[in-house]
Parts: C-alpha cells; sequence; structure tokens
C-alpha cells in the first residue's frame, strides 16, 4: 500500500506530540514511583493473583506484538517509531505486574518461570494484515484495555491497596494515550482513503477479540472468575461508540461497509449496548 507524503507528514507530527506529551507528562519510573513499601499481604488473595498474573500474561506476548506491528509500519516512520515506543511502555507494565506478584509473595520466582514456560509455548499472529487495520485494531484494543485497568484502578482504591492503586493509574493513562495514537492514524487514514477505511475498520470489528484470546489457558475462565474482564455492553459503550464518534463516523456507515459474512457484527456488536 502507497501512501503520499502528506500521510507521512502527519503521522510523523502525530507521534511527535505523542512523544512530547509522554516524555514531559506521562514518564512513570518502576522503582520509585510505585510505593513498594506499602504492600500488605493481609490484602493478598488468589482472586487477585490470578487477576494481576492474567494482565501479566498478555503482556509477556510482547515480542510478538512488536515483531508483527512493526512488519506493517516499518515504512512510515511516525507509525514505526510509535511501535517502538509502544513496545517500551508496554514492557513495563508486563515487568510492573510481575514485580508486584513476586513482591506480594502472591507467586514465586519458580511459580514465574513455570508461568512463562506455558506462555511462551505459543505464538501470538497478527490478527489483521494492513498497517490501517492494525490501526483500527489497536484503537479498539487500547481502549478496551484502558477500561480494564482503569477498573481495577477503581478496584484498588476501594480495598484500600495503595500500591495496585498506583499501578493501575499509571499503565492506564499509558493504555489511554495508546488509544489515542492509534485513533489519530486511524483519522489520517480516513482522510486519505474514507471508504477504504471504514470497510477496515468494519472488518476489525465483526472480528475483534483481546489478544489472550485462544492463547492464555482457561482465558474466559480467568477473566470471569478473577473479575481481570469488560463485559461486550461495557466495551460498546465506553470503547466502540466513543471511538466511532472521535473519527467521524457511526454505525449506520460501518453497516453499510460491513461484508455479507459480517451481519453478525451489525447485528450483535454494534447492537450488544441496547440490550
Amino acid at each position: 500500500m502507497t501512501h503520499s507524503s502528506a500521510v507521512h507528514d502527519k503521522m510523523y507530527d502525530a507521534y511527535l506530540d505523542f512523544f512530547e506529551i509522554a516524555e514531559r507528562k506521562r514518564r512513570w519510573n518502576l522503582f520509585d514511583d510505585v510505593p513498594w513499601g506499602e504492600l500488605n499481604s493481609a490484602q493478598n488473595s488468589e482472586r487477585k493473583a490470578t487477576r494481576i498474573e492474567t494482565y501479566c500474561a498478555e503482556e509477556f506476548y510482547l515480542p510478538d506484538y512488536t515483531a508483527g506491528s512493526i512488519k506493517v509500519s516499518r515504512e512510515i516512520f511516525g507509525a514505526a517509531w510509535f511501535q517502538a515506543c509502544w513496545s517500551y511502555e508496554e514492557s513495563k507494565h508486563g515487568l510492573v505486574f510481575r514485580e508486584y506478584l513476586t513482591r506480594s509473595g502472591m507467586r514465586s520466582h519458580a511459580q514465574f518461570a513455570q508461568f512463562e514456560n506455558d506462555i511462551f509455548a505459543s505464538k501470538w499472529k497478527l490478527p489483521f494484515t494492513t498497517r490501517r487495520q492494525m490501526a483500527c485494531y489497536g484503537a479498539l484494543q487500547e481502549a478496551a484495555t484502558y477500561l480494564a485497568y482503569k477498573a481495577q484502578k477503581d478496584l484498588a482504591i476501594r480495598e484500600g491497596d495503595k500500591v495496585l492503586e498506583a499501578i493501575f493509574a499509571f499503565v492506564s493513562r499509558d493504555e489511554a494515550a495508546h488509544a489515542g495514537f492509534y485513533r489519530a492514524m486511524a483519522r489520517i487514514e480516513l482522510e486519505e482513503d474514507r471508504s477504504g477505511t471504514i470497510s477496515d475498520l468494519a472488518f476489525v470489528v465483526a472480528r475483534f477479540q483481546m489478544p489472550g484470546e485462544g492463547l492464555i489457558p482457561n482465558y474466559q475462565e480467568r477473566l470471569r472468575e478473577s473479575g481481570a474482564g469488560i463485559s461486550t455492553r461495557h466495551f460498546v459503550e465506553h470503547a466502540l461508540f466513543p471511538t466511532l464518534k472521535m473519527l467521524g463516523t457511526n454505525r449506520a456507515e460501518l453497516k453499510a461497509a460491513a461484508e455479507p459474512i459480517a451481519i453478525a457484527f451489525a447485528n450483535d456488536v454494534l447492537a450488544a449496548a441496547g440490550k
């Protein structure tokens, strides 16, 4: 797929804005900014451990995410450099979750070694084949992750877990920024080729699932029993619909662009908020 010089320039500008804000306002230090001294073993539980472990597992596929995303974005500086920065920020998420579990005593290093072996036995594959489709996917996936992490921050506040409150404040802020950049990429694509981008967005929504699906053992059971997941309705109302609004499109335009085999997407996903 070829792109005009205007697309290259706009993506460079979008990345520069993203990076400046990250450097000036959003950077956090795992060693200095997380109040590790506030850890309280009385707050430990297996349900909490499973919840954090599930988030950690999704972050463990970072090498696969990075390799796939760079492959489809390397021809455009702004997109490729964002993926490099994204990888750094996401690596901190996996590390801080792991440190929380081991420092709290809810998981041992030996348990994590076995867990890593189980996770790395499977490889994440790029769910879509073009940068434009992955931009649409990223806008939704990062928004969903933000919602899950924000819910965990709110839960930590209610439970008085100062360490998790700080961790989820940092990582949810990162996820919101990532979703914002992917939306910016999608808007640039819309300006270049509206019909093609809308078709890609409809294609992605029809096939959307989180990265851990089909990879992390007992993924749905983990989400359900640990409270790590969010409902379809919550995703539609607070991730999908706001993304459509920010992109200047709506359900009707996506339904019109959806291919016949994706009719379920129009009937089920976009209607989910009304159920």
